[in-house]
């Protein structure tokens, strides 16, 4: 098996394009803003926090939308591998929604960030130590590239909220994809309004935010968006 993605070129990932050097990119993206994160407190750590969910959410359905079929079709314990990783982008989800219910003083925030940090860097070395060394033991460089374009392709539409309810695997989070996409975006509109806008459109914004919020609830609890999910990342999200 090859080694750690983290210590291999980019020539030997399969090139720019390759969606070994994709993940690896992201990942030092994230190791950074996580150390960000660690130096911050307030309205500063919210918007870390802000440009670290953007980043990870749409990494996770692209991962879990292209890559993990792949590996459960190509190796025999394929399954296990990637419900492993499945089971840690649950645990990011549902501590980034228990995260949204606190105030900065809530004496239940600081745990919950340590442990939002502690899944993220370990979901990292699975994936840089375990999973993409595997896949490449099993997937040419060629396909390695072309499923490098087609993660990117999935990222740039996919969700950019944490989504606890919908289904990690095929065919319920592809079908979330679309309308999840559309509110996430709208939502991440009126947030940046709310936040930075002039001071007499922020409470409208701050209303639509949480107008959008209860829409996007309303989707992800159709049943539908729950086909294929394992058992074990089943979670009924907030009432």
């Amino acid at each position: 098996m090859a080694g750690s993605i983290a210590t291999q070129s980019v020539s030997q990932l399969g090139g720019p394009v390759s969606v070994l050097a994709r993940q690896k990119r992201d990942h030092v993206v994230l190791n950074g803003l996580l150390e960000e994160l660690g130096r911050t407190t307030g309205d500063a750590q919210d918007e870390v926090l802000h440009r670290m969910y953007r980043l990870v959410f749409p990494h996770a359905f692209a991962e879990e939308s292209v890559l993990w079929p792949v590996i459960r079709r190509a190796l025999p314990d394929g399954d296990a591998l990637t419900l492993d990783v499945e089971r840690e982008h649950q645990e990011v989800n549902e501590l980034v929604t228990r995260l949204e219910g606190v105030g900065h003083d809530d004496p239940e925030r600081t745990a919950l960030l340590e442990r939002l940090v502690a899944v993220l860097r370990e979901d990292v070395r699975d994936e840089e130590d375990v999973l993409f060394p595997r896949l490449q033991t099993v997937v040419d460089r060629r396909r390695i590239r072309r499923l490098g374009i087609a993660w990117e392709v999935v990222r740039r539409v996919a969700p950019t909220r944490a989504p606890p309810v919908v289904a990690r695997r095929p065919p319920g989070n592809v079908l979330a994809a679309l309308p999840l996409s559309v509110v996430d975006r709208l939502r991440d509109v009126s947030d940046v309004a709310a936040r930075r806008g002039p001071a007499r459109v922020r409470p409208a914004m701050r209303t639509a935010g949480r107008g959008l919020a209860r829409v996007a609830h309303r989707i992800e609890h159709l049943s539908v968006l729950r086909i294929g999910e394992d058992p074990s990342t089943r979670s009924d999200g907030p009432a």
